[in-house]
Protein backbone atom coordinates (compact mmCIF):
# COMPACT_ATOMS: atom_id res chain seq x y z
CA UNK A 1 0.00 0.00 0.00
CA UNK A 2 1.48 3.11 -0.90
CA UNK A 3 1.37 6.28 1.02
CA UNK A 4 -0.39 9.24 -0.32
CA UNK A 5 -1.30 12.89 1.15
CA UNK A 6 -3.80 16.14 -0.41
CA UNK A 7 -2.49 19.24 0.09
CA UNK A 8 -4.81 22.26 -0.97
CA UNK A 9 -5.69 20.19 -4.24
CA UNK A 10 -2.73 18.21 -5.32
CA UNK A 11 -3.04 14.56 -4.09
CA UNK A 12 0.72 13.73 -3.31
CA UNK A 13 2.23 10.16 -3.69
CA UNK A 14 5.12 8.63 -1.55
CA UNK A 15 7.67 9.54 -3.64
CA UNK A 16 6.27 13.02 -3.99
CA UNK A 17 6.43 13.71 -0.69
CA UNK A 18 9.43 13.11 0.22
CA UNK A 19 11.12 15.17 -2.90
CA UNK A 20 9.12 17.82 -2.02
CA UNK A 21 10.35 17.40 1.47
CA UNK A 22 13.50 17.72 0.31
CA UNK A 23 12.95 20.00 -2.24
CA UNK A 24 11.36 22.57 0.34
CA UNK A 25 14.98 22.31 2.94
CA UNK A 26 11.87 20.37 5.60
CA UNK A 27 14.43 17.10 5.70
CA UNK A 28 16.34 18.80 9.03
CA UNK A 29 13.14 19.53 10.35
CA UNK A 30 11.93 16.01 10.20
CA UNK A 31 14.83 14.68 11.68
CA UNK A 32 14.80 17.42 14.41
CA UNK A 33 11.80 16.41 15.24
CA UNK A 34 12.21 12.54 14.86
CA UNK A 35 14.73 12.95 17.55
CA UNK A 36 12.37 14.70 19.62
CA UNK A 37 10.16 11.41 19.63
CA UNK A 38 12.87 8.99 20.14
CA UNK A 39 13.98 11.21 23.10
CA UNK A 40 10.06 11.42 24.78
CA UNK A 41 9.00 8.11 24.03
CA UNK A 42 9.18 6.90 27.67
CA UNK A 43 7.64 10.05 29.52
CA UNK A 44 4.44 9.39 30.86
CA UNK A 45 1.64 12.17 31.26
CA UNK A 46 -1.24 11.51 34.11
CA UNK A 47 -4.56 12.32 33.17
CA UNK A 48 -4.40 15.45 35.27
CA UNK A 49 -0.95 16.83 33.74
CA UNK A 50 -2.86 16.53 30.33
CA UNK A 51 -5.67 18.16 31.15
CA UNK A 52 -3.64 21.22 32.44
CA UNK A 53 -1.82 21.18 29.22
CA UNK A 54 -4.86 21.50 27.25
CA UNK A 55 -6.59 24.46 29.14
CA UNK A 56 -3.10 26.15 29.02
CA UNK A 57 -2.70 25.24 25.34
CA UNK A 58 -6.33 27.15 24.61
CA UNK A 59 -5.44 29.95 26.38
CA UNK A 60 -1.89 30.88 25.37
CA UNK A 61 -3.50 30.49 21.61
CA UNK A 62 -6.19 32.45 22.17
CA UNK A 63 -8.70 29.31 21.25
CA UNK A 64 -11.18 29.75 24.31
CA UNK A 65 -14.16 29.74 21.78
CA UNK A 66 -15.16 26.81 19.77
CA UNK A 67 -15.07 28.64 16.30
CA UNK A 68 -11.21 29.76 17.01
CA UNK A 69 -10.43 26.15 17.65
CA UNK A 70 -11.75 25.53 14.29
CA UNK A 71 -9.90 28.36 12.29
CA UNK A 72 -6.50 26.49 14.10
CA UNK A 73 -7.44 23.48 13.50
CA UNK A 74 -8.29 23.90 9.19
CA UNK A 75 -5.46 26.41 9.31
CA UNK A 76 -2.92 23.43 10.65
CA UNK A 77 -5.41 20.83 8.72
CA UNK A 78 -5.70 18.69 12.16
CA UNK A 79 -8.44 17.48 13.70
CA UNK A 80 -9.93 17.93 17.42
CA UNK A 81 -8.65 14.43 18.50
CA UNK A 82 -5.27 14.56 17.12
CA UNK A 83 -5.09 18.12 18.79
CA UNK A 84 -5.72 16.56 22.29
CA UNK A 85 -4.71 13.16 22.20
CA UNK A 86 -1.16 13.34 19.89
CA UNK A 87 -0.26 16.87 19.35
CA UNK A 88 -0.71 18.48 23.05
CA UNK A 89 0.44 15.68 24.86
CA UNK A 90 3.97 15.53 22.72
CA UNK A 91 4.29 19.02 23.59
CA UNK A 92 3.54 18.27 27.55
CA UNK A 93 5.89 15.33 27.19
CA UNK A 94 8.53 17.86 25.68
CA UNK A 95 8.45 19.73 29.02
CA UNK A 96 8.65 17.31 31.40
CA UNK A 97 11.65 16.08 29.21
CA UNK A 98 13.21 19.58 29.75
CA UNK A 99 12.74 19.57 33.00
CA UNK A 100 13.85 15.97 33.47
CA UNK A 101 17.36 16.56 32.07
CA UNK A 102 18.53 19.96 32.99
CA UNK A 103 15.99 20.98 35.80
CA UNK A 104 18.67 20.21 38.65
CA UNK A 105 21.58 21.81 37.13
CA UNK A 106 19.28 25.46 36.07
CA UNK A 107 20.54 27.63 38.94
CA UNK A 108 24.28 26.74 38.19
CA UNK A 109 23.96 27.36 34.12
CA UNK A 110 21.86 30.86 35.37
CA UNK A 111 25.23 31.84 37.14
CA UNK A 112 27.13 31.36 34.36
CA UNK A 113 25.34 33.01 32.15
CA UNK A 114 24.33 36.06 34.02
CA UNK A 115 27.00 38.16 33.27
CA UNK A 116 25.58 38.27 29.16
CA UNK A 117 21.59 38.36 31.03
CA UNK A 118 21.74 40.99 33.07
CA UNK A 119 20.27 44.43 31.62
CA UNK A 120 21.42 48.01 31.36
CA UNK A 121 20.21 51.48 30.66
CA UNK A 122 22.31 54.02 29.43
CA UNK A 123 22.60 56.90 27.96
CA UNK A 124 24.22 57.24 24.31
CA UNK A 125 25.56 59.53 21.91
CA UNK A 126 27.13 58.30 18.74
CA UNK A 127 28.97 60.85 16.47
CA UNK A 128 31.72 59.68 13.93
CA UNK A 129 34.21 62.71 14.50
CA UNK A 130 36.38 62.44 17.25
CA UNK A 131 37.05 66.05 17.77
CA UNK A 132 33.07 66.59 18.03
CA UNK A 133 32.55 63.79 20.52
CA UNK A 134 35.46 65.09 22.86
CA UNK A 135 33.94 68.49 22.53
CA UNK A 136 30.31 67.04 23.65
CA UNK A 137 32.20 65.25 26.40
CA UNK A 138 33.38 68.06 28.00
CA UNK A 139 30.23 70.10 27.53
CA UNK A 140 28.46 67.08 29.43
CA UNK A 141 30.99 66.89 31.86
CA UNK A 142 30.96 70.80 32.74
CA UNK A 143 27.33 70.85 32.81
CA UNK A 144 27.12 73.43 30.15
CA UNK A 145 24.64 70.88 28.44
CA UNK A 146 22.46 67.87 29.69
CA UNK A 147 23.44 64.73 28.04
CA UNK A 148 19.70 64.52 26.91
CA UNK A 149 20.48 67.85 24.88
CA UNK A 150 23.62 67.02 23.21
CA UNK A 151 22.14 63.80 22.61
CA UNK A 152 19.07 65.12 21.15
CA UNK A 153 20.97 67.57 19.12
CA UNK A 154 23.87 65.65 17.96
CA UNK A 155 24.02 62.02 18.21
CA UNK A 156 23.44 60.23 14.50
CA UNK A 157 21.76 56.92 15.96
CA UNK A 158 18.31 56.02 16.86
CA UNK A 159 18.27 57.31 20.25
CA UNK A 160 18.61 60.91 19.24
CA UNK A 161 14.93 60.43 19.48
CA UNK A 162 14.27 59.17 22.67
CA UNK A 163 17.15 61.69 24.32
CA UNK A 164 19.92 59.28 24.37
CA UNK A 165 18.18 56.29 26.29
CA UNK A 166 18.23 52.73 25.50
CA UNK A 167 17.35 49.77 26.93
CA UNK A 168 16.57 48.08 29.23
CA UNK A 169 19.13 45.46 26.63
CA UNK A 170 21.00 42.38 27.70
CA UNK A 171 24.87 43.07 28.21
CA UNK A 172 25.26 39.94 25.93
CA UNK A 173 23.38 40.84 23.06
CA UNK A 174 25.66 44.70 23.06
CA UNK A 175 29.31 45.08 21.00
CA UNK A 176 31.76 42.96 23.17
CA UNK A 177 33.54 46.56 24.26
CA UNK A 178 30.23 47.90 24.94
CA UNK A 179 29.16 45.19 27.27
CA UNK A 180 32.39 45.53 28.89
CA UNK A 181 32.19 49.16 29.71
CA UNK A 182 28.67 49.22 30.86
CA UNK A 183 29.80 46.07 33.39
CA UNK A 184 32.45 47.90 35.07
CA UNK A 185 30.36 50.62 35.27
CA UNK A 186 28.95 52.79 38.08
CA UNK A 187 25.34 54.31 37.73
CA UNK A 188 25.81 58.06 36.44
CA UNK A 189 29.48 57.05 35.11
CA UNK A 190 30.09 58.98 32.13
CA UNK A 191 33.09 57.23 29.84
CA UNK A 192 35.53 59.24 27.72
CA UNK A 193 34.32 59.32 23.96
CA UNK A 194 35.18 55.63 23.13
CA UNK A 195 36.01 54.00 19.63
CA UNK A 196 33.83 50.95 18.75
CA UNK A 197 33.68 49.62 14.80
CA UNK A 198 32.67 53.11 12.91
CA UNK A 199 31.55 55.23 15.59
CA UNK A 200 32.65 57.13 18.53
CA UNK A 201 30.31 56.53 21.17
CA UNK A 202 30.16 58.57 24.77
CA UNK A 203 28.54 56.32 27.36
CA UNK A 204 26.97 56.54 30.75
CA UNK A 205 25.51 54.04 32.77
CA UNK A 206 21.83 54.80 33.86
CA UNK A 207 20.74 51.42 35.89
CA UNK A 208 22.08 47.83 36.04
CA UNK A 209 19.25 45.35 36.13
CA UNK A 210 20.46 42.35 36.88
CA UNK A 211 18.87 38.99 36.03
CA UNK A 212 16.70 36.76 38.11
CA UNK A 213 15.89 33.30 37.83
CA UNK A 214 12.22 33.27 37.90
CA UNK A 215 9.73 31.56 36.21
CA UNK A 216 10.49 33.03 32.33
CA UNK A 217 13.91 32.70 33.05
CA UNK A 218 14.13 29.17 34.04
CA UNK A 219 11.53 28.49 31.16
CA UNK A 220 14.05 30.38 28.75
CA UNK A 221 17.25 28.45 30.27
CA UNK A 222 15.65 25.24 29.83
CA UNK A 223 14.49 26.12 26.25
CA UNK A 224 18.24 27.04 25.05
CA UNK A 225 19.91 23.80 26.98
CA UNK A 226 17.17 21.93 24.59
CA UNK A 227 17.92 23.44 21.48
CA UNK A 228 21.58 23.12 22.29
CA UNK A 229 21.35 19.57 22.67
CA UNK A 230 19.42 19.31 19.59
CA UNK A 231 21.37 20.86 17.79
CA UNK A 232 24.11 18.94 19.06
CA UNK A 233 22.03 15.35 18.27
CA UNK A 234 21.25 16.46 15.01
CA UNK A 235 25.08 17.21 14.46
CA UNK A 236 25.74 13.62 15.68
CA UNK A 237 23.05 12.03 13.39
CA UNK A 238 24.77 14.05 10.01
CA UNK A 239 28.55 12.47 10.80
Amino acid sequence: MTTALQVSNCMLQEQEILLRLINYQMMPQLRRESIIDQAIAEIYCTEEELAIARQQFYEQNQMLEESKQQVWLKYHSMTQEFLETSFIPRLLKIEKFKHQQWNHTLESYFLKRKPELDSAIYSLIQVQDAEIAEELYFRIQENEQSFADVAREYSQGPEAQLNGIVGPIELGTMHPALTHLLSISQPGQLWLPTPIDNWILIVRLEQLLPAQLDIPMRQRLLHERFEAWIAEQMSEDSL
